[in-house]
Order: structure tokens, then sequence, then C-alpha cells
């Protein structure tokens, strides 16, 4: 055997899937076995695993047993000349392990391989190369030394920045998200150590191969994609205490008494700094538009206040006494911002409607006040509307300024408001396009853009990948799928690493899967997406549902005459309005029945959720996740739609 394969899975049913479709593409030339050891993972990964992968030796562990031991079940049982540890959350290229072997098999002295690689967005991931955390390089790492001097050997030793990116190097750290090494190098110094339960643990097992006498290298030949953290998401607090006892752990073991004291030292400031830091920037960004607010309106306010005082108010031998510059014009300013904050104003995605009921209620409020005031303290109503009128001004422009800024300066979420393509075959495309138009209803725009000649009849194509660069800036689109059927993953690390400085979201569509995968989400039928929250079973909703049912009816009996030329069964029809007015049957519900759970109680209904969407043929696990999605994003709203698109089945048995 001469490749060992070991993936430790937790609870990423659809990355897993997509990572063997990719692993068994990229094994056809060579003599391989793969490993899934699964951590007692409560999402489907087992069943997928069993109905799509039975080739695959599965460790099931009825508890989380962690990375580090996981791995070690599995690499006991190897017989691989190579053992791989791969992160589930990956994708390789076709040639990725025939290279990386070519390469370890031309090289004795290699203990250990990584790749290239990149994120969901085509970005290179710097932890592709790195060097052993030593206290001197861990402060420079953590305190941003590194950052500001990339190509110093002293200051960028922690991510290697001197070393070309594209260029085979010696180097210390391999990453765990890929990590070939010969069987015989693991036999000699050792599996992982378990003390590490994540993190931690590459690093640990990279240095003890280079005192084994070995040398790790990074191979930039080919690519892989590695999702990144979704086991365990970065930004939270037990992430930084998973991490923080790993590098303790690491320092223990490896470093000496006085040098580990000294890196825990290290690592506690930079925890307590970044945290500041994160804080500090959360507090800021809140605070920024609401500032902009206030010195936008305080300076036209301002400026108006002058001008009135010195034209209008010294024609009638007075003026404004100066603390109402200072302390009246900011108290009106302060109002309307809180008023603009109440009417949540400053929420993302930000909405100028929001702002501008704020401001007028804000305004309703001084008025009020004003009204109630001695005469002595009541100064210039004109100055005060002007000053509205102002401001109302200022918070459309500050908005309309803020949704055109990038989303990394502060701007709105691209993804509110979705633009979409799906690069393929027009047949899988198709499959895909149904995926997401059923999934997200913030499509704005969805396009096809071919690999090969396709029929030019059919408007959903706008065209062909060689144009992508183009047809992407024309239609103003913000994400882009790839059908990993019709295209290679090399094609698909090509195309996100080109297109990466254009801002887009990119996805990646498995075969035969009813996922979508990116790097910030999943479109699928088992995910958050599709969580059994049945919005429609609420009392609520129910009753919604019942009048809008009876109300329908009632209007569709009394232009009976009218209605029945556009249905096809016109002997169901008037069957169809008694039966939902008595309360048998709903003019929209379930494609399937259910026997049990809440959704038990919902009525038949005439029409079903796919209705809503013609020419398209949906199989039973679209028909399924269709019932899900009605189920939990249900409004009235969605059966008026489902009724005005197919009214003509209103007579169906």
């Amino acid at each position: 055997m001469k490749l060992s394969i070991v993936i430790v899975n937790y609870n990423v049913e659809h990355f897993l899937e997509q990572a063997l479709l990719s692993v068994y593409k990229a094994l056809k030339n060579i003599e391989a076995e793969v490993f899934v050891v699964d951590n007692n993972s409560v999402d489907h990964s087992l069943e997928m695993l069993a109905e799509k992968f039975p080739q695959v030796r599965v460790i099931a562990n009825k508890e989380n047993v962690g990375f580090a031991r996981a791995n070690n079940q599995a690499i006991r049982e190897s017989t691989g000349e190579y053992v791989l540890l791969l992160n589930p959350d990956t994708v390789v290229e076709e040639d990725t392990f025939d290279k990386c072997i070519a390469f370890m098999d031309a090289t004795p002295d290699a203990g250990g391989l990584g790749v290239k690689m990149v994120n969901g967005q085509g970005e290179f991931l710097p932890e592709s190369k790195r060097g052993i955390p030593f206290p001197a390089v861990a402060f420079y790492k953590l305190f941003g030394l590194s950052k500001i001097f990339p190509q110093s050997h002293k200051f960028g030793s922690y991510h290697l920045t001197y070393l070309d990116n594209d260029e085979i190097n010696a180097v210390e750290v391999l990453s765990g998200a890929f990590m070939l090494m010969r069987k015989k190098t693991l036999d000699e110094v050792g599996l992982l150590d378990e003390d590490y339960f994540m993190y931690g643990e590459d690093i640990d097992l990279s240095y003890r191969i280079l005192k084994g006498g070995y040398k790790n290298y990074y191979f930039p030949k080919t690519r892989i994609i590695h999702y990144k953290g979704e086991s365990t998401k970065k930004g939270s607090l037990n992430y930084v205490h998973v991490f923080y006892k790993a590098m303790q752990i690491f320092a223990q073991k490896h470093f000496s008494k006085n040098n580990a004291k000294l890196f825990n030292a290290l690592i506690n400031c930079a925890i307590w700094f970044r945290a500041s830091l994160a804080a500090l920037k959360r507090i800021l960004s809140r605070l920024l538009l609401p500032f902009a607010d206030f010195a936008l309106s305080f300076a036209g306010l301002f400026g108006l206040a002058t001008y009135w005082n010195r034209v209008v108010m010294a024609g009638r031998h007075s003026a404004f006494p100066s603390y109402y510059f200072y302390w009246v014009l900011p108290l009106y300013i302060l109002v309307w911002i809180l008023a603009v904050w109440a009417c949540k104003g400053y929420k993302h995605p930000l909405k100028t409607a929001r702002a501008n009921r704020g401001v007028v209620l804000g305004t309703v409020a001084i008025l009020l006040v004003y009204a109630l005031l001695p005469e002595t303290l009541r100064f210039s109503r004109a100055v005060l509307l002007l000053g509205a009128m102002w401001s109302l001004i200022s918070v459309n422009l500050l908005r309309a300024i803020a949704k055109r800024l990038p989303k990394k300066f502060g701007g709105p979420d691209q993804t509110a408001t979705r633009r979409v393509v799906v690069v393929g075959d027009v047949d899988e495309a198709s499959r895909v396009l149904s995926i997401v138009r059923m999934m997200d209803n913030k499509c704005d725009f969805w396009g096809i853009v071919t690999i090969r000649e396709a029929p030019t009849n059919d408007n959903r194509i706008i065209g062909r990948i060689s144009q992508i660069q183009d047809l992407l800036t024309l239609y103003r689109v913000n994400e882009v799928i790839f059908c990993s059927r019709d295209l290679s993953s090399e094609q698909i690390i090509d195309q996100m690493c080109q297109l990466q400085s254009s801002q887009l979201e990119f996805k990646i569509a498995p075969e035969d899967s009813v996922a979508v995968i990116g790097s910030s989400s999943i479109f699928s039928t088992e995910t958050s997406y599709t969580l059994d929250v049945h919005v429609i079973t609420q009392k609520r909703n129910r009753i919604c549902k019942r009048i809008f049912d009876i109300v329908s009816s009632l209007l569709l009996l009394l232009f009976f005459v009218v209605d029945i030329w556009f249905v096809k069964q016109k002997n169901g029809f008037i069957r169809n309005i008694f039966q939902v007015l008595s309360g048998k049957k709903s003019w929209v519900g379930m494609s399937n029945s259910y026997s049990d759970g809440a959704l038990a109680q919902l009525k038949p209904g005439v029409l079903h959720p796919t209705d809503a969407f013609k020419n398209y043929q949906f199989s039973e696990d679209m028909l399924a996740t269709s019932d899900r999605l009605y189920a939990r994003d249900y409004t009235v709203k969605t059966d008026l739609v489902t009724i005005w698109r197919g009214f003509s089945h209103l007579g169906r048995a």
C-alpha cells in the first residue's frame, strides 16, 4: 500500500463529502486506503459515508476523543508507506497525491510535506509554511511585528514570509490540515501527542520530525482549498482557551523552564492585548456612524444658525446667546440620534427609512418640549425645522456612502442581496440553481456561465467561462458557484485565485449532492439553513393561514365565473374551494405527508411549495427540502405567491 489517508470528522458532513469526492478523484493512479475517524458527530456523517463512500474505512467513536487521539487510531491501523493527515474541510487537486508522493520518493531526507493552501476566497493561507514558535518568534507574531516587517528573516520567522510562496523550501512546521509523512518516520519519532485535544499537535509532531534528523518541506507545486475553522470558530472563547492550553503544553514539553515561563507570559499578554483591541474595534465600529451623523448634522446646523444670527436676528436687533450654539444645537442633534437609534436606524443592513423615521420622531419630540418652554428659552423654530431638514439630508447621504463601502471598511454585508452565477454544464448548473433559488429568497439575479458550447435560446445562460471576468462586472455578480462535476479542482482553484481581487463569495456544488458549500455558509438539506424550526406550526401563523384560506376561498367563489377559465381541472376546482372553506384542506401544504411531529397537524394542500417554481422538475430530496423551508420560513405572502404562480392547478385532486 502506497498511501494511507486519515480524516477526522466532527459534525461537518457536507465538507467531508466534498473532501472525499476530491480525494477519490486524486487517487486514480495510486494504491491507497482512506480512513475516516468520526468523533461522535450528531449530524448525518455516518449515514452519508455508508451511502456514498462504502469503501472508506470508518472508525466511529462514541465520544469526541480529540484530533490527536482520533488520528492515532487510524494511523495504528494504516498500512501505507506514506500517511496523510487531511482535514475534512479541504479540497485537493486531481494531481496532488501524484506530485507529493513523487517528490517524497525523490527526497529521502523528507520526513514530512505540506502544500500550498488557499482559503475559500482563493487567498493564500500563510500557515502553509511556518516556523517553530520559540518565545522571540511568538513575540514578533503576537505583537504584529511580523506583519510590519514580512521580508525580515528575524521578524517574519513565524509564517516564513520571507520565503517565496511558489518555491519549494525546507520549513519547520507543517499544517495539520495537510500533513504527508513517511510511516517509517512516524515509527521513529512517535505519533501525535494525545495531551493536545485540538491545535498544537501539528507543531509538536513537526518539531519531533526535525529532531529525528528529517526535514519538513513546503511543496507549492500543487494546491488545496482549506476552508478553516468549521469545527471551532476562531473568534470564540473556547478557541482561545483550547489554543492557549495547546501552546502551554508545547512550551512545557520542548522549552527550558525559564523559556516556558516567558512563552506563557507572552501568550497571556497577547491574549489581553488582542482582546482589548477587538473590544475597542467593536465599540468604534458601532459609534462611527452615530458620530458621523452628529458631526455632519452639527456642521450644517451650526452654519445655518450662524447665518440666521447674522442676517435674520441682526435685522431684529437680536442675537442667539452663545450657549445656543454649544449646548442647544448639540442637544437637538442628540435627540435626533437617540430617536434614530430607537427606530433601529443604526442596525445592519442600514435602511434609510428607519433613519428618516427617527429624525421625524425626534423633531416631533423637540417641538412638543419646545411648546412647553418659557418664552425666554424658545429660540428659533425656523432654525429647528430647517435643521431637521438638513439632518434628514445628511443621514441619507451618509447611508448612501456607507452602502457603497467595501464590507471590510464597515460597509454592508454584500450577501444581504445576492447576485449569483453558476459555472458548469447547463444540466448540472440548472440543478444547482434550483437549490439556490429554493434555499434563499434574497437572490436578485442568477445566471449560468457554461464551460462549453450551449443552447443560445436559454435566457439563463449569460456567457462562457472564458468571458467570466467581464460577465461578473457587467451583471454586478457577488457570488460564484462552481459545479465540481464539470470542473476539476485545479480549474476551480485557478478561477478562485484569478478572481480573488473582485471581492466575491465562492462556493462549490459537489456532484450528486444537495449541498452548496462555501467558506462562510452551506446551503443544504441538513444544515442550520434547514433546522426543523417550524414557524408554520406556531399558533399565530396557523390562525393567519386559516384566515387567508377562508378569505381567498370566498374571493375565488365570488369571481368563480372568471377563475374557472384559468384552471385546468375544472371539476375539482369547486370541490377544492368548499373543502378549504370547511377546513379539510389548505390551498398550500406540504409536498409529502407527515404522520408524526409538529407537521402532522397541518392540513393537506391543493398546491405544494414547489408549485411556485414553474418549469422545474424536483427530486425527492428537493421536495423534502422545499417542505422544510416552507415550514421554517412560512408567511402568508408565501401562500399568496404560490397560488398566483400555480393558479392553473387549483383544481388538482
